[in-house]
């Protein structure tokens, strides 16, 4: 089954959505150490848009899970009688299925109303509640295609939802998620993207169009007034950083994790000397001078491709972390459903991503000219000696621009 909004969620305003986790802990209950149960309400501007069920199997506070698990009924019986043996232990089948377990977190009784009754809302809802109630040792179970027949909307919800965050099949009835793996935590991002993306354009898509829509009408626009401030932001926090490692550090190599931005640059650099960690920090300077003039901004060579991802990333990080500086930042300036859309930044500012390759320690040698897999890949300018050498002559920077610091 695949739900799609109505019309009416033209009106529905997605960046209002949240959830209220509520859980009660009585102290002096033995079984509530080893099962609890947790409601999440779903809202949208204060009003009420549905709800959900999770269950935290915690194996290592159980005299037997699998007893207490059934005890709960329904959709965690099912799981019980699957996951857990007789004593209470993981059965072989499911310790094969998995990396690693000692938890487990059942996820049922979804319910959504109206426009906000679709999949990719439900992966959101469902991706969320696992950030917040759940660890690397935890399997998060969802219904299967076949868990609770067709009759019940919010199981067939939480099946396509348990697609879409990369849920492997385990029965007719189960899905699990195992959060050792690191797809699942991909899957959940690319889900939140998909839904920001959505938010921003300030509706659902229509009956006949699907949530893969792409942004080619969108490919034209310039970045919005907000964004490039929040990114100038972030490029001059990290041009003071890196001058700061390059007064300390001067010509000595540094380490991985070494310094504030030095060590954070791929190993090909770490032994560069001091004039070149000058044109690096000069990049970010660079890159923060190109938007405080236009508004915009376009890497001219690789290191300003590596500063700009850099950048982005820490405006990523500051609209996460610091709200009171992006507000200060953005003062004033009209607001855009485009709005600090970075995913859309990384696809857009650059030709290619092909400087982030040298972060694969699989790929050492890439930037090697006369390597083959380099020349046969077409890429270029990767070696730090030539990452301040401008990719097309007509767009070099000014030579005589100096720079910030002596």
């Amino acid at each position: 089954m695949t739900s799609r909004p109505d019309q009416a969620a033209a009106g529905a305003d997605l960046s209002l959505l949240a959830l209220t986790f509520h859980h009660t802990h009585r102290l002096l209950d033995p079984s509530a150490r080893g099962v609890q149960r947790w409601e999440v309400r779903i809202e949208c501007a204060g009003e009420q848009v549905g709800s959900l069920g999770a269950v935290r199997g915690l194996y290592w506070q159980c005299d037997n899970l699998r007893e207490r698990m059934a005890d709960e009924g329904s959709f965690p019986a099912l799981v019980a009688g699957q996951l857990l043996d007789d004593e209470g232990h993981f059965t072989h089948e499911f310790e094969e299925f998995i990396e690693s377990s000692s938890s487990v977190l059942v996820v049922d009784q979804l319910q959504l109303t109206g426009p906000f009754a679709d999949p990719l809302i439900a992966a959101a809802v469902v991706g969320s509640v696992i950030e917040r109630l759940t660890d690397n040792y935890f399997a998060v179970v969802l219904p299967g295609k076949n868990a609770t027949g067709d009759t019940d909307e919010g199981a067939a919800l939480l099946a396509e939802a348990g697609a879409l965050l990369s849920a492997e099949t385990f029965s007719d009835e189960l899905q699990i998620i195992d959060n050792a793996l690191a797809a699942p935590g991909k899957a959940a991002q690319r889900v939140r993207s998909r839904l920001e993306g959505l938010a921003r354009r300030g509706s659902f898509p229509s009956a006949d169009q699907d949530w893969d829509w792409d942004e080619e009408d969108d490919e034209e626009e310039g970045l919005t007034g907000r964004t490039a401030a929040v990114l100038r932001v972030a490029l001059d926090e990290l041009s003071a950083q890196a001058w700061e490692d390059v007064a300390e550090k001067g010509d000595a190599p540094v380490r991985r994790g070494e310094g504030l931005v030095l060590g954070a640059l791929p190993r090909v650099t770490w032994g560069q000397d001091r004039s070149w960690r000058r044109q690096m920090a000069r990049c970010f300077d660079d890159l923060s001078a190109a938007l405080a003039a236009t508004g915009g901004v376009v890497p001219l060579c690789t290191g300003e491709e590596m500063a700009l991802h850099l950048g982005i990333d820490r405006a990523r990080a500051l609209r996460r972390n610091r709200p009171r500086l992006v507000q200060e930042a953005v003062a004033g300036l009209p607001e855009d459903r485009r709005d600090f859309d970075w995913n859309w930044c990384s696809d857009i500012l650059f030709e290619d991503h092909d400087v982030l390759m040298l972060f694969d320690a699989s790929l050492d040698g890439i930037e090697d000219g006369g390597n083959e897999i380099n020349q046969a890949m077409g890429l270029s300018n990767l070696g730090a000696a030539q990452w301040f050498e401008p990719f097309r002559p007509d767009q070099a920077r000014d030579p005589g621009r100096g720079f910030r610091h002596p």
